[in-house]
């Protein structure tokens, strides 16, 4: 069961694609330029290649002439991004699932590898700070985006609950009389919970804010105080026993405090309108010689 609405892993504006032979050479363990056969009958190498081509090999290519670019650009104008820098949006990236495991899944189910993401995530802060370097964002465009977007700035209540799930109303309260009883909340999650994604962690379903638990949930969550435990909640997801571990209060944003977030986003924006201008007018300036040709 998934109470939490499901984040979407980081992928960026800019996906570098990984080119397997398209016509440059050949990095196959291969047999007279065999690379299998079905039934005693050949496929060759140079079949591979131009079906690789066909594929998608010229966008491909575009890909690594933009990313060119992009490299020599960064290096005119001295524009470098440490190993820390990539930790630093790859710390946000993970913070953003609701554990090791369901990034690990989110990443594989992307078809990228860590090594993937960290380039890509390499390539969107070069592209950002180049972005920046040409028109640097103004203190009036961050005052604006703040009077605008106030309300949503600030700091949601929210509340940091384990609970357990269990199929029927009776099981709930047979659950619910053993931890009146004295019973260990967080074993009997381990024991009883059918919610596969937090029962091991003893039902713990860290800090939420309203808006992503389902109704009937969060109504009685956000209604108990820190350290009870609720009688069994009925949702589409079975019964569920609720633990308010703790709350944090919500918090009116100020200008100070939000200027960081501000200028991310406003940088986000300007990727979103000026990154393809920008792209366009380097591959105007750039003599590009393009030798990958269709057969």
């Amino acid at each position: 069961m998934k109470l939490k609405s499901i984040k979407t892993i980081y992928v960026g504006l800019f996906t570098i694609l990984l080119v397997v032979g398209i016509g440059i050479g050949s990095v196959y363990a291969t047999q007279n330029n065999i690379v299998a056969k079905v039934n005693g009958v050949a496929i060759s190498e140079t079949e591979l290649q131009e079906f690789l081509f066909q594929q998608g090999g010229s966008e491909a290519l575009d890909t690594l002439i933009q990313q060119s670019i992009i490299n020599q650009e960064s290096k005119k104008q001295s524009i470098q991004v440490s190993e820390a820098d990539i930790d630093t949006e790859l710390a946000t990236v993970k913070a953003s699932f609701d554990s090791e495991d369901a990034f690990n899944q989110a990443l594989e189910t992307s078809g990228m590898t860590l090594d993937d993401l960290r380039k890509n995530i390499l390539t969107n802060i070069q592209i950002i700070r180049l972005l920046d370097a040409k028109q640097p964002i103004t203190e009036e465009e961050i005052q604006l985006y703040f009077e605008t977007n106030k309300d949503s700035l600030g700091v949601a209540e929210e509340v940091k609950a384990s609970h357990i799930l269990v199929a029927t109303e009776e099981l709930a309260n047979d659950v619910k009389a053993k931890i009146v009883a004295g019973e260990d909340f967080a074993e009997l999650a381990k024991q009883y919970s059918t919610d596969e994604s937090t029962k091991e962690l003893g039902g713990d379903l860290g800090f939420f804010a309203k808006g992503d638990m389902v109704k009937e949930f969060e109504e009685v969550a956000f209604s108990l105080e820190v350290g009870l435990v609720s009688a069994p909640v009925k949702t589409e997801y079975g019964y569920h026993i609720i633990k308010v571990e703790d709350k944090t209060e919500a918090k009116a944003a100020t200008l100070e405090e939000s200027n960081d977030k501000i200028k991310e986003a406003l940088l986000e924006q300007k990727m979103d309108t000026e990154f393809d201008p920008w792209l366009q007018e380097r591959l105007a300036e750039y003599t590009i010689e393009n030798y990958l040709t269709k057969n």
